[in-house]
């Protein structure tokens, strides 16, 4: 599962920053309070058990194991303390406390209110008294919540990657199936915009990654597969798309290689290098997008050379290197710079040692 959020743009700034306008409720990109939400009192949402979107703090409501909202919640007999039923299944003694574990027992009551806790996060509505206004019975204000759908998704994608690095996997799927559905609604009421599709495919993907994982390949290219189908019908333009679209790609093709079908694996591979190409094309300044597609060219290349095909692979490995030396990149991009170096590194063995097989880079 890929460790970058589809939701980061939102909760990188505690808030959400589309808006809605009172009458007429079309977005806004602002980032800011328009004029109508500074009249009618708007304020960023806050979780009253620490669950902040910008933190993703550990709550009350958090197994301490895979440090994720509680899902199929279970206690310890005799010492009573709670986890994931997942999570406490993989021990003998209890990890808090140390005490033997005689039995493991649903704890239905507890599961009902994290349930309840994730239908009503940061839809939370309370009132606010005009702070210029002293008087007695003043007529009190609502606090109106800017749009926080996207506040929602942050926070249950960021829970399903924690349950998933914590190897709670149907925790993960669950919370995604949720967030898959909530965007799913937004999409009906507000179309088909670049952020809301961008999030709809990433998280398909990752869905993919959970059945990819459990071993349910089928279920992994299904999710994929939809993921794909669902962005190719999109313009691709905007760069979180064009990135999330490709990578679905490149996986069902990972699929296709690893069991042998090197033909299918070559279609997908070829499909995410012309996504890639055409993004260059339109955009030729952006680093990442460049590293991207030197990648696509390795895959490529790569099942080339697996059928046979040796000239068009040596082709293919080298336009990668090329593309990629060219690259110029400033000393801030340490990350990327890395890439770049592990990348190369790679593609140069490629042309000196024809059997390494070619990285799984997950893009």
């Amino acid at each position: 599962m890929s460790s970058i959020c589809p939701f980061s743009k939102s909760s990188a700034a505690g808030s959400c920053p589309m808006k809605f306008g009172k009458k007429t409720g079309q977005e806004t990109k602002d980032g800011g309070k328009n004029d109508e939400h500074k009249d009618s009192g708007t304020i960023s949402p806050k979780c009253p058990f620490g669950y902040d979107s910008a933190t993703f703090k550990l709550g009350p409501l958090s197994c301490m194991l895979c440090r994720a909202l509680l899902y199929e919640s279970s206690k310890c007999v005799p010492c009573f303390h709670k986890f994931c039923k997942v999570c406490i299944s993989r021990f003998k003694d209890c990890p808090l406390c140390g005490a033997d574990i005689e039995k493991i027992e649903s704890d239905n009551d507890l599961q009902a209110t994290v349930d309840k806790f994730i239908d009503g996060h940061a839809r939370i509505k309370r009132f606010q008294v005009s702070a210029d206004s002293k008087e007695v019975g003043h007529e009190q204000k609502n606090v109106i919540y800017g749009d926080v759908s996207m506040e929602r998704g942050a926070f249950l994608v960021q829970q399903a990657m924690m349950a998933f690095n914590g190897k709670n996997v149907e925790s993960a799927k669950s919370r995604l199936n949720i967030c898959a559905e909530d965007i799913r609604e937004q999409l009906k009421t507000q179309g088909n915009t670049p952020e809301l599709c961008s999030q709809l495919g990433a998280v398909l993907g990752m869905l993919g990654d959970c059945c990819r994982t459990t071993g349910n390949t089928g279920s992994a290219v299904k999710y994929y597969e939809e993921s794909a189908d669902f962005l190719s019908k999109l313009p691709a333009k905007d760069l979180e798309l064009v990135h999330t679209l490709s990578v679905s790609l490149n996986k069902i093709g990972d699929l296709r290689y690893y069991d042998g079908d090197l033909e299918s694996a070559r279609t997908y591979y070829t499909r995410a290098l012309d996504v890639r190409r055409d993004a260059i094309m339109e955009r030729s300044n952006v680093s990442c997008q460049i590293v991207d597609f030197a990648v696509s060219l390795a895959k490529v290349a790569d099942v080339d050379r697996s059928l046979g095909n040796e000239d068009a692979a040596i082709k293919g490995f080298q336009e990668a290197i090329d593309r990629l030396e060219s690259l110029k990149l400033n000393s801030s991009d340490a990350a990327l710079k890395q890439r770049r170096f592990s990348v190369l590194q790679f593609l140069h063995n490629q042309i000196t040692d024809k059997h390494t097989s070619v990285p799984n880079t997950s893009v």
